[in-house]
């Protein structure tokens, strides 16, 4: 590695553990039970927003609707930042999360033990320029948006590289955490267009995508599971 990227990646770590000790002083979590059937001590908010990314909604987010195990909130920062650093021209977005103390979390049928995050999608406008998703509470903050099968909606347009770099970050950064990614929840008839991307080769052989149609179509979000060890449901 060059000297220079190997500094870069030193800088944005230490960027990263300052900013988690800043915003949290709290003990780390426990994870009980599974994604659909769980709950969670000692869960960790996320940040309103950072250098390149920020919560699809505050009055959500004072709401207590961004809250994760501590592990996933590292995994989180340290991909944003990780992506900061390869594409530093782009934008994200992140959804809804769960509760501080996890359990049921209408209307996801998961989000229930702190691993459970949704990614709102990276888009481009018609100048091509990397622009936060739009959300709002006359689109239910974004998640009534609906991307047609090219990813298009009106003059906006999916950055499927951008998407494809985030999740690669995302894989990178759980598994230097101890943990990974269990699955990628996004609609399957969208899923080819990151065929083009330069981490597909990556994505296809480390990262499971689920093909199955879910009860929701996701298309302006997607939906990332990750694994660290939890306690048994009780």
């Amino acid at each position: 590695m060059p000297v220079n990227n190997a500094w870069h990646r030193v800088i944005f770590v230490l960027v990263s553990v300052v900013t988690l000790s800043m915003a949290w002083a709290d003990e780390p979590s426990i994870c009980y039970g599974t994604t659909s059937n769980g709950r969670l001590e000692n869960g960790w908010k996320l940040p309103a927003s950072g250098s390149n990314f920020t919560a699809y909604s505050q009055v959500a987010r004072l709401a207590g609707r961004t809250y994760v195990h501590s592990e996933v909130a590292a995994v989180v920062l340290e991909a944003y930042a990780e992506a900061g650093r390869t594409m530093p021209q782009r934008v994200f977005v992140y959804g809804e999360t769960g509760k501080k103390e996890g359990g049921e979390f209408e209307p996801h049928k998961t989000h229930r033990n702190g691993l459970s995050v949704d990614f709102m999608v990276s888009v481009l406008d018609e100048d091509g320029h990397s622009v936060p998703l739009p959300t709002n509470v006359l689109n239910k903050w974004g998640y009534d948006l609906e991307f047609d099968s090219e990813g298009v909606l009106d003059d906006l347009r999916i950055d499927f590289d951008a998407m494809a770099e985030h999740i690669y970050q995302l894989h990178r950064a759980a598994k230097n955490h101890g943990g990974d990614l269990w699955r990628v929840i996004f609609a399957p008839e969208l899923q080819p267009h990151l065929e083009s991307s330069e981490r597909w080769p990556y994505l296809e052989e480390n990262v499971e995508f689920s093909t199955k149609r879910s009860w929701v179509r996701h298309d302006e979000h997607y939906h990332v599971d990750f694994t660290f060890s939890c306690e048994p449901a009780g």
